[in-house]
């Protein structure tokens, strides 16, 4: 409810500041494809994949849906025109950014994106369908995965050749994902429900780092971890048993087994670009982790059982 409280603000205040009445409401291709093009300069943490679904729907509430799908780390948010104040006053919850994204107007400034933004895969793969689409429409059909003539195949007949044997003269089978893609898509953080049902565990998990998604667990690269740090680049995992009530030869065992889900952890953290913290309740534990790897960047949480 808030979030269509914001929009019906922003739209109520743009249609005030219109000084000319519209005459003409955009077509639906034309909308969709103007909404993936103002998409196309955000950063997107799910490949855009929301932005396309969601293209056909006013501007407003494309964002009001997509919204949480931004990399929000890279953005920063200036209300240029003053109209958010009004606006955030029925939706104090919806914050800034949201409110000056929603805007049917970005002002220039208003939104600013930190590092080179690169067009996500998604929004770029249904920009180009669009564009194949209005230029060539008989092979709009190629991006739904049926086999159109071109059109200096219609023009020139081909000629007959002799029958080919068998298995030869056949394509082998187009990947439907582009092969210099699927390192980034397996880099983006997906939330996925907590492995565990160790609740004390899970709570220490959501509120130390504090985790960016409370209740879930991160998958990056394949590998599970237990958080991803608000704001920074940075993956957890936490521990949370009794080790200092361990007898020693239990201790060793424990560290053993805890370093190499560490070490693997860590290791896909680093090849995706992201920081790398063990969160353990103890400094006992601590010690025994750092005897083992000094390297290990390991934090005691006091988190209890």
């Amino acid at each position: 409810m808030r979030f269509r409280a914001c929009i019906a603000i922003l739209l109520f205040l743009s249609g005030c500041a219109s000084t000319e009445p519209i005459t003409k409401e955009p077509t639906a291709h034309g909308q969709r494809a103007a909404n993936l093009q103002r998409a196309a300069a955000l950063p997107w943490r799910d490949d855009g994949r929301c932005a396309v679904r969601e293209a056909s729907q006013p501007w407003p509430e494309l964002v009001e849906r997509c919204y949480p799908a931004l990399d929000h780390d890279r953005l920063e948010f200036y209300d240029t025109t003053g109209r958010c104040a009004v606006a955030s006053t029925g939706a104090a919850a919806m914050g800034l950014g949201f409110c000056v994204l929603a805007a049917p107007e970005i002002a220039v400034g208003a939104v600013i994106v930190l590092g080179v933004v690169v067009v996500a895969v998604a929004i770029k793969e249904a920009l180009d369908a669009y564009e194949l689409r209005h230029l060539y429409p008989e092979e709009a059909g190629t991006s739904r995965g049926t086999k159109v003539a071109s059109r200096d195949a219609v023009s020139k007949p081909k000629p007959k050749l002799e029958p080919e044997p068998a298995g030869q003269g056949r394509q082998p089978p187009v990947p439907p994902v582009p092969v210099d893609r699927t390192r980034r898509a397996s880099c983006e953080p997906v939330p996925v429900p907590h492995a565990g049902k160790d609740d004390a565990h899970n709570a220490c998990a959501d509120t130390f780092p504090p985790n960016r998604y409370p209740g879930m667990d991160v998958l990056v690269d394949g590998v599970s971890f237990d958080a991803l740090q608000v704001g920074v680049r940075v993956l957890w995992e936490i521990k949370t048993h009794q080790f200092d009530l361990y007898n020693a030869y239990v201790r060793r065992q424990e560290i053993e087994k805890e370093f190499k889900q560490l070490d693997k952890e860590r290791k896909a953290a680093a090849a995706c670009g992201y920081g790398f913290v063990v969160g353990v309740s103890s400094e006992q534990h601590k010690e025994a982790l750092l005897r083992r790897d000094q390297t290990l960047d390991i934090v005691v949480t006091g988190c209890k059982r």
